[in-house]
């Protein structure tokens, strides 16, 4: 329904009651509508599922219509990303958010800062989802509040083209609401628990919810040691649950991103049951690292199993957990993937510990000769180091080649003396074309880095207290914030704009006409920022 039918419409409903409502502008309500168009949750959870079908079927036609998003741990964070990418590309168009647990445990917890092991507060999470909605409604209501202010002055003007053209743009008007992957870690307990969190998460607005294969009372950030995972049935269990929440919620085309930490998880807690030789359980239990045992040798309290007529007693650790054999990593996690594919899960995420595309296209090939249209969510992890990687991987492929290296010490490739060498140029280039290269080789449709706006608050905030509280003073701010904010065009830089005032004062003149008392009226600082 476009901008002036709305008007219509709520012109109709004003008038059937016979001039009790004759106060209430129809323009005004079709405004605040268009302001405040996802009433729900559940309204954004349908609307951003099936923008993320929609480009998961974009992807599969084309590898290069992949997606990205950027971890945002509070709402201001996410609203300026969207804003920012619709000044840069015009569109919000395969951009997402990403809803890192890693950040909300470091970040949002009540009990301080917490490593990423799912000790924070569960409903942290939903909690999130929610403010980080609430944040991109508001940049909606925002921009809408400007068109319709420049709607008004057009009209005011008697400039009718302008006016055209405005209510054209209101009516093809682009949100800033997008997709969330929602990270639920391992969660956050049984499939009971799995479930409960995962239906206060999509009520909160998201789409898509990634889900890990480790144990959740020992659950690590993927990129430390002392991952354990479980057996595939407890796992299915838990994207069945993620499932149910979704279809009994009424978001059909809810995502589930299944992760597997097995490449770089040695451990597990369980030994799986077998029902029949062969079975998934059989399979995941053939990576147990086991020693060959007779009767004679077994001691008091040994767990043992049968392999292949064998009999095999498992290498147990004194924290009761036990050992998969060395060597196995990739093999488990191609099956993890399978697995999770053929039991509900949409997308898969392989934690791996370096960013290098072919280790991840081997795993790729393999689970796709099982799943031709298997696509990944990826890591592009802080927790790399980027710049070593990368050169390394030219060192290694030219050392290959038989181009001469001798120049460069493959162990201390991070130095800013290799920094203006040909080398560090190809490993730029190569680190800049990674997203593209790996999407086309290794089936990545979606790009994320988990917590870079943990990084990037750190490291203005030191830039500027490094200046305003040494010899540059305020200078220190004036130069490198205030004036780049101008400079660049940042919409922050008029701060009451961004926090709501002049929607506030178009709300007061709906609700009080000539009697309201505005906050933007002439003695208003932000003026000087007009020009």
């Amino acid at each position: 329904m476009s901008y002036q039918e709305n008007i219509a419409k709520a012109d109709r409903q004003i008038q059937s009651f016979n001039g009790t409502w004759d106060a209430i502008s129809a323009e005004s309500i079709s405004r605040m509508q268009l302001q405040n168009r996802f009433r729900t949750g559940l309204d954004i959870a349908r609307y951003t599922a099936k923008i993320m079908r929609e480009d998961m079927a974009a992807y599969d036609a084309d590898p290069a219509d992949y997606t990205q998003s950027l971890g945002c741990w509070h709402g201001f964070i996410a609203q300026q990303k969207m804003i920012s990418i619709k000044k840069h590309f015009g569109s919000t168009k395969c951009r997402y958010l990403y809803l890192s647990g890693w950040m909300v445990a470091a970040l949002r917890s009540a009990f301080g800062p917490l490593p990423d092991q799912s000790m924070h507060e569960k409903t942290s999470v939903s909690a999130l989802i929610e403010e980080l909605y609430t944040f991109l409604k508001q940049a909606d209501a925002r921009e809408l509040g400007m068109m319709f202010r420049d709607l008004d002055a057009a009209r005011t003007a008697g400039n009718a083209i302008d006016e055209q053209r405005l209510l054209h743009a209101i009516d093809n008007y682009e949100t800033h609401v997008v997709p969330i992957i929602a990270d639920i870690d391992a969660g956050f307990g049984n499939a009971e628990a799995t479930y409960l969190l995962a239906k206060k998460m999509i009520e909160a607005g998201a789409c898509a919810i990634q889900i890990e294969n480790q144990v959740s009372d020992e659950k690590q950030c993927g990129h430390q040691d002392g991952k354990v995972t479980v057996p595939h049935e407890d796992f299915l269990a838990k994207i069945r649950a993620v499932r149910y929440a979704f279809m009994e919620l009424g978001v059909e085309d809810g995502i589930i991103v299944a992760r597997t930490d097995s490449l770089g998880a040695g451990l597990t807690k369980q030994i799986a049951f077998v029902r029949e030789a062969g079975d998934i359980a059989d399979q995941y239990n053939s990576y147990l690292d086991c020693d060959e045992v007779d009767a004679a040798q077994i001691g008091h309290g040994d767990v043992l199993i049968t392999r292949n007529g064998k009999l095999m007693r498992p290498k147990r650790l004194p924290s009761n957990l036990y050992q998969f054999r060395s060597g196995t990593g990739e093999d488990r996690c191609v099956l993890d993937c399978i697995n999770s594919l053929q039991n509900g899960a949409d997308l898969l995420w392989i934690e791996t510990e370096k960013p290098h595309i072919e280790q991840i296209a081997g795993m790729v090939d393999r689970i796709r000769e099982v799943i031709p249209n298997a696509k990944l969510v990826y890591n592009n992890s802080p927790s790399f180091n980027w710049t070593l990687n990368f050169r390394q991987q030219v060192y290694d492929r030219w050392a290959a080649e038989g181009t001469d290296v001798s120049a460069y010490d493959r162990a201390k490739l991070m130095s800013v003396d290799y920094d203006s060498s040909d080398l560090a140029r190809e490993a730029d280039e190569n680190i800049r074309t990674f997203q593209r290269d790996a999407s086309a080789r290794a089936g990545i449709f979606h790009h994320l880095i988990t917590l870079p706006t943990y990084h990037t608050a750190a490291l203005s905030t030191d830039n500027l207290a490094k200046e305003y509280f040494g010899e540059a003073g305020m200078l220190g701010y004036v130069l490198n914030v205030q004036r780049q904010e101008i400079r660049q065009g940042i919409a922050c830089v008029k701060h009451q704009n961004m926090s709501g005032s002049d929607i506030g004062d178009d709300h007061k003149e709906y609700f009080a006409g000539e009697a309201a008392l505005k906050a933007a009226g002439k003695d208003n600082t932000m003026n000087q920022f007009a020009a």
